[in-house]
């Protein structure tokens, strides 16, 4: 690691609640998201490795941390990991301190032999020189389904700490949303999400012991954000359950666990997923990441 004059690097950090301090205000100050949030959620991916550089005062100055994000690829489990937090001050841009932290963040994944490393970035440009691509992301939308059978239901609230641990314990236990491309743990960002998303909202279909996390869209359709549980429910289930009828649903991930098939619209928000691995190492079919498990 180069010598910064003035600064300090340091890695796997988290254990000190200064250090740990020190990012959360490093994140507000650039992104204006608390991410202390989560420590009454169960606080961070304990696979997270931060890579950071330090001001004498303390400040986190640049940083970007790895974690494990085991995944299903084209229905083949896949050793990955996700880069999040990325992040530099505005007064320490130009100095090739995030790229030190990146080349950092890499190195340690080629070490523990990842076979992919993803991110989410609104500045893709600046990865395609570490070997990242850009993927391609779609909704799904079509008609509603009709005809599901209705089972009980319950509201779970994130403010509460009984629903906070049921949560966990389906994401703990829970099936890939897809097989085309879906996460097989990410239990932290689920709930960091839960928790930054006000019109978000969650339910038990306490039979199939399935959680779904919606919306209800501007138009009036149904927007299906996640579906965390052992067995996937059908769509119509999940819709007669909540007793929906709405004219449309939009999938945000691929929808081959849901018994539907909505036709897929590019996605062209602002975020883009990104990978680093082998050419082949793609998704073959339409697909995206949940909303739920976003970082």
């Amino acid at each position: 690691m180069p010598d910064r004059e003035g600064l300090s690097f340091r890695a796997d950090y988290f254990g000190d609640g200064a250090a740990w301090r020190a990012l959360a205000g490093l994140l507000e100050d650039i992104f204006d998201i608390d991410v202390t949030v989560i420590d009454r959620l169960g606080g961070p991916d304990p696979t997270s490795m931060p890579f950071a550089w330090f001001d004498d005062a303390g400040r986190c100055i640049a940083n970007i941390s790895a974690f494990s994000l085991p995944l299903v690829v084209n229905g083949t489990f896949m050793r990955a990991a996700g880069l999040q937090s990325g992040a530099v001050r505005p007064e320490y841009r130009g100095k090739g301190l995030y790229r030190d932290v990146m080349e950092a963040a890499l190195r340690h994944c080629d070490a523990e032999g990842f076979e992919a490393v993803a991110l989410l970035t609104d500045t893709p440009d600046l990865y395609h020189r570490h070997g990242f691509r850009a993927l391609a992301q779609h909704r799904f939308s079509g008609p509603a389904p009709t005809g599901g059978q209705a089972g009980p239901l319950r509201r779970l609230d994130i403010e509460s700490e009984t629903d906070v641990t049921l949560l966990g314990r389906l994401l703990d236990g829970r099936r890939p949303v897809s097989d085309r491309f879906a996460p097989l743990r990410q239990k932290e960002m689920f709930l960091f999400n839960a928790a930054l998303m006000p019109d978000l909202r969650l339910d038990l279909m306490e039979e199939a012991n399935a959680a779904i996390a919606w919306q209800m869209g501007e138009d009036g359709g149904f927007d299906l954000l996640d579906v965390v549980g052992a067995r996937i429910p059908s769509l119509a289930d999940i819709l007669a359950s909540l007793q929906l009828a709405p004219a449309s649903v939009t999938a945000h991930f691929a929808p081959d666990h849901l018994d539907w098939a909505g036709t897929a619209v590019p996605d062209e928000g602002d975020m883009v997923l990104m990978l680093r691995a082998a050419e082949d190492l793609a998704p073959e079919q339409p697909f995206a990441l949940a909303p739920m498990a976003a970082f």
